[in-house]
């Protein structure tokens, strides 16, 4: 079955790459939408079912050299599980999403070319890289998975080929994913150098070992931990788009909207996340790389919110969106919570996506306008697209009932992004460090950021007057039901996606452990750790928001030894804490970022229903700061300064005189100089009289004697 669900989209890449001449266009993405569907359909019955134990599926002996022997096979736990239906849920819809989105492309002559096979063959491969990914046993099988995707989304992004600015963004993305990518391949080359192996069993074994060896690195003594983890970052923050290597992801929306879908949903940006979760008993031994990436998630989600605060362009917003999204996950995965960071991801992946689609289908109602400025008024244009929106931006904003309120059946009452956002802000205030605070601060901040330009997203969309092109307002539609029908599956995701699946990703110690495959709760630490000062306080002062009943802080009597690196999914050293602590944070704590939310509701509510005068006016009056955000902080000023400037000047150089003057005036001068000179030279002594030759034969006997005898009589 997992063969299958690996394979399927594969078989339908190629089918749609290759085989739609003579299947025809129509068949051939229903084929590779089909096998979508199919491999949704077993990724689902593996999630319902799947009992936590690891499974290892061999395909085929792959790489042996020396003493590196590689397979390629499945790795099965509850980390794979989760990734195949967020992958192949999201992607399946995405496919079925495009047969209305690229019907008629003005970017494609249809008489004369066919786009849309080779789209889906895209979008097919774009599916079978990530799967690759996340099934990997291996570091190299995960990195063979890794350069996959970053090859698809060039493809992908850079579809309308005949854009320039398409073109430019598909690079951008190729070439800053390349600098994450080095940093990620220098940490699979210092695995290999520790541990002699590159297969998962292996290097989660020897992470204890590894956490005690130092290693030479750029003439610098390391933590051999510290460093594998700190490279391995380094390639998560070019997939999943954290600060400073953040700038490919706004432009990735010069792609069609299908893709924005998939890259930010369930693909691309997800494999950093993915990535530290799945190499948690390596993070959990470098304390000063956990902080870094507290530090940089929390960077990102802040500076990410800012920036969306002022943009237009309605997929830019929502790109900025996820930016800051993936800070959260960090922060939660930076703090030592990997569930939690799994937790947001899966819900994220209901949500984004169908902001993102429902933001295509206002394009497509409105003949490709992308600006928001030009739109307003169209709630009762696009009813579903309207109401699908609304159901995204209630579970972006995290709308619901705080825990400390009420709960239902044990778990908060809420969208999904209320429930789990929320779960990673009281982690990130349970994280007890400097960085942890800093975090979360940060996300709280970003919590009311995020509310902000979503509802003003909303509220310039659907409220108020028409604004832009009279003639493109009449004539704006509802998208067809290959459209909308994704909205409505991905709708009840965003909804009920977070209380479901609450426990097992946040709840009782011993569920997580359980749904994780982590044998045994940590008995000893539960009851020790009741005893700091952060829960002690907390407790004076009555503010626990969990009750005791639920056993978060009672020992289990058949508790068992403290699990190694991987035994489980995920690992958390025993000297881990924060999953505990964030159940007993102060109510404040679990109040703060509904409050955010509101606040942030009420001022968009304000500025642009109330006050629609408001914005404008403000603008003017903080215009160096809202430039400052509108040209997103300008990284790309700064980038193309420092970077893109130099490398053109040196490229310039070495063409111009490296290339043109030394290389082509050495094959110019020797060509045209030098052999035309001894040509003549020669020329010369062909003067046509014979007397002359042998002259020149009697000279050269005369020089082979004298040298024959001069030698000899050396001898």
């Amino acid at each position: 079955m997992e063969t299958i669900i690996l394979f399927a989209p594969l078989v339908g890449a190629l089918i749609c790459g290759f085989g739609w001449k003579f299947l025809g266009e129509t068949a051939a993405q229903w084929v590779a939408t089909s096998l979508l569907f199919l491999a949704c359909f077993l990724s689902w019955i593996v999630f319902l079912t799947f009992d936590g134990e690891m499974q290892q599926i061999q395909i085929l002996r792959w790489i042996e050299s020396g003493s590196l022997s590689t397979d390629w096979a499945i790795r099965l736990d509850r980390l794979t599980a989760i990734m195949l239906i967020v992958i192949t849920t999201v992607s399946a819809l995405v496919h079925l999403y495009s047969f209305g989105y690229m019907a008629h492309d003005a970017n494609f002559d249809e008489e004369k070319e066919s786009y849309r096979p080779r789209f889906f063959a895209y979008l097919s491969f774009f599916t079978f890289a990530m799967l690759m990914l996340v099934t990997a046993d291996n570091l190299v099988q995960l990195f063979f998975g890794w350069e996959g995707v970053g090859l698809a989304s060039y493809l992908l992004i850079g579809f309308y080929f005949r854009k320039p600015s398409a073109n430019a963004a598909a690079m951008k993305a190729f070439i800053v994913n390349r600098v994450g990518d080095f940093g990620f391949a220098l940490g699979i080359f210092a695995v290999f150098f520790l541990v002699d192996s590159i297969n998962f069993s292996d290097i989660f074994a020897a992470a204890p070992e590894i956490a005690e060896t130092s290693i030479s690195f750029i003439g610098v003594e390391w933590n051999a931990a510290e460093l594998v983890a700190f490279l391995l970052f380094v390639g998560a923050m070019g997939k999943s788009a954290q600060l400073f290597l953040h700038t490919w992801l706004p432009d990735a929306m010069e792609g069609p909207t299908p893709v924005s879908a998939l890259i930010h949903a369930a693909t691309m940006v997800t494999a950093g996340v993915f990535l530290v979760c799945r190499m948690s008993p390596i993070i959990e031994f470098a304390p000063d790389a956990k902080t870094l990436i507290v530090v940089i998630g929390a960077c990102t989600a802040f500076f990410a919110a800012t920036v969306g605060l002022v943009q237009n362009d309605i997929k830019r917003v929502i790109a900025y969106s996820t930016c800051s999204q993936l800070g959260y996950m960090f922060v939660a995965a930076g703090v030592g919570v990997y569930s939690v960071a799994m937790f947001h991801l899966f819900t994220h992946a209901f949500f984004k996506a169908m902001l993102f689609l429902g933001a295509g289908s206002v394009i497509h109602g409105m003949h490709h306008e992308q600006d928001m400025r030009n739109y307003g008024g169209l709630k009762d244009k696009l009813p579903y697209t309207f109401w699908a929106m609304m159901i995204g931006t209630l579970a972006i904003t995290g709308v619901g009932v705080p825990a400390v309120l009420f709960k239902l059946f044990g778990v908060p009452l809420g969208f999904a992004g209320f429930v789990s956002k929320d779960a990673v802000i009281e982690s990130a205030f349970a994280g007890g460090t400097g960085a942890a605070s800093f975090a979360f601060w940060a996300l709280v901040i970003a919590a009311l950021f995020t509310s902000f330009y979503s509802w003003r997203l909303m509220f310039l969309t659907f409220y108020g007057t028409p604004r832009g092109d009279k003639h493109t307002h009449e004539h704006a539609h509802e998208s067809p039901m290959t459209m909308v029908a994704p909205l409505g599956v991905l709708a009840l995701g965003a909804v009920f996606a977070g209380m479901i699946w609450y426990k097992p990703f946040f709840g009782d110690e011993a569920k997580v452990h359980k749904f994780f495959g982590i044998p045994g709760a940590h008995a000893e630490e539960k009851a020790d750790h009741a005893s700091l000062a952060v829960l002690g306080a907390a407790f004076a002062a009555g503010e626990e928001t969990q009750a005791e009943g639920e056993g978060h802080g009672e020992a289990d009597e058949d508790a068992g030894d403290a699990p190694q690196p991987g035994q489980g999914a995920i690992y958390m050293h025993p000297d881990n804490h924060v999953l505990h602590d964030a159940h007993y944070v102060p109510a404040w704590v679990v109040w703060s970022p509904f409050v955010a939310m509101l606040l942030g509701f009420l001022t968009a509510f304000q500025m642009y229903i109330r006050r629609p005068d408001l914005p404008g006016r403000l603008a003017e009056a903080q215009r160096p700061l809202y430039l400052f955000l509108l040209n997103k902080w300008y990284f790309d000023e700064a980038y193309d300064f420092l970077f893109v400037r130099p490398a053109r000047w040196l490229g310039g150089f070495l063409w111009k005189r490296g290339d043109g003057a030394v290389i082509d005036g050495s094959i110019n001068g020797v060509a045209m100089g030098i052999v035309p000179f001894f040509t003549r030279l020669a020329g010369r002594a062909q003067s046509g009289y014979i007397f002359t030759y042998v002259f020149a034969m009697v000279l050269g006997i005369v020089v082979l004697i004298t040298w024959m005898t001069i030698s000899g009589g050396a001898e």
